[in-house]
């Protein structure tokens, strides 16, 4: 544990929710936690004072759909890859994302129990690490990079490190159990198609609903829940009936489904930077021949059902869901894309405090207050004015502290 005492002083303070900051303020930690917010100065002995000189204080950000074991695009040649070089791959991906101020990562698919550990022992310096272990894919789904000239294989083939392909209900609950005795901080299911896989239309409905209502209820025995892949509004509507708890993508969301998931409590975490990579280097990348097409109006589809869902009241998450090494380090591009889109403020509450609902932690991250970890960065500038300084966080970010730790000082 950490036991050295900090206090901050000199801060436009957000606390990841209050549209009003607290100006000149002071943020007192001790033990690796926020103990008092203070309206001036504030004393601690023992303590070491950081002058912030009137700098916008916020929560560390939280990355909410996230590839550790992405070296590439080229998935095929990621699954060929050996673990020990893959490990070494997630480790630079891992420690650039907390240099660019995301304190905290959820793994969307193939993050396991040896990356959390090697984060908790200090062997990886990286981002606090909620994972899904593999995510669970039908035959012919969005899970299965397998080309359609592959021969077919048994119903326990697994794509590597990153997904398993399953059928059926008994099989579903099988693969969840699996992946939560492994330590999986939630379940990842895919019910719609997707951009780079091989064989399914991205319109293609996956999974029957006996099969995610399988997912859902071993999910919920754990006290956890289901986050879905999806880009299809009747895939957002299936996962609003069938009571997962968060929509990855959310591509084609109509006014009607945007009502039924506000209604229903469901999170949905658009992924805009991934497709802006996408659609601008899509020749450049090892995408199947099928992806080209399905990829044209994606950006545009989601951009406008983000406007769709904040009409109508859904909670919207925020993450990046980058791969390739060249890639990652565009991270924070997803902050100014969406804002383009919808109010600095609303971006920044989508990257703290509610991305820590969607994760169950609210209260504990993406905030400022007493009883939280102190996970906090120092931003030069004022985002509330506009979010285009995170396409650059080695010039914005002046501070990273996690868990009251300084893990990037660029103060001088």
């Amino acid at each position: 544990m950490n036991n050295q005492a900090w206090i901050l002083r000199n801060a436009r303070i957000f606390d990841g929710h209050a549209a009003e900051l607290i100006e000149g303020g002071s943020v007192v930690i001790e033990s690796g936690r926020i103990r008092e917010i203070s309206p001036g100065d504030a004393k601690l002995s023992n303590a070491r004072v950081i002058d912030c000189a009137g700098r916008f204080l916020m929560p560390g950000m939280i990355d909410a759909h996230f590839h550790s074991y992405t070296p590439t695009f080229d998935v095929a040649a990621t699954q060929r890859m050996p673990m020990a070089l893959l490990a070494q791959h997630a480790r630079v991906i891992l420690e650039g994302a907390l240099s660019r101020g995301f304190t905290t990562v959820r793994d969307a698919a193939g993050g396991d129990y040896a990356l959390w550990a090697a984060i908790e022992q200090g062997l990886i310096k990286g981002p606090r690490f909620f994972y899904s272990g593999r995510a669970i894919s039908q035959t012919g789904g969005h899970g299965d990079m397998r080309p359609a000239e592959e021969a077919g294989v048994c119903q326990c083939a697994s794509s590597a490190a990153m997904t398993v392909i399953v059928d059926g209900a008994d099989a579903v609950r099988r693969a969840a159990r699996e992946e939560l005795r492994r330590g999986a901080t939630q379940v990842k299911i895919f019910i719609s198609g997707g951009i780079d896989s091989p064989t399914d239309p991205i319109w293609m409905p996956q999974f029957s609903d006996a099969e995610i209502s399988a997912a859902v209820e071993e999910a919920t025995r754990r006290r956890t829940y289901v986050m879905a892949h999806c880009h299809t509004d009747d895939g957002a509507r299936r996962c609003a009936e069938l009571g997962i708890r968060s929509v990855e993508h959310g591509t084609d969301i109509s006014p009607e489904t945007a009502q039924l998931l506000a209604q229903k409590n469901v999170y949905v975490v658009p992924t805009l930077t991934v497709m802006d990579v996408l659609r601008r280097h899509e020749r450049d990348l090892a995408l199947p021949a099928a992806s080209h097409d399905k990829l044209r109006g994606t950006f545009e589809r989601m951009a406008e059902s983000i406007q769709v869902c904040a009409r109508h009241g859904v909670r919207l998450g925020l993450g990046a869901d980058l791969l390739d090494s060249r890639f990652h380090p565009l991270q924070g591009w997803e902050l100014a894309l969406r804002g383009e889109i919808s109010p600095p403020l609303e971006v920044l509450r989508s990257a703290t405090s509610i991305n820590a609902e969607i994760l169950q932690m609210g209260g504990q991250l993406g905030c400022i207050q007493p009883g939280a970890h102190a996970d906090l960065l120092l931003v030069e500038g004022d985002p509330l004015r506009g979010l285009d300084m995170f396409r650059e966080p080695e010039k914005a970010l002046r501070l990273v502290m996690k868990a009251g730790d300084i893990v990037v000082d660029r103060r001088s």
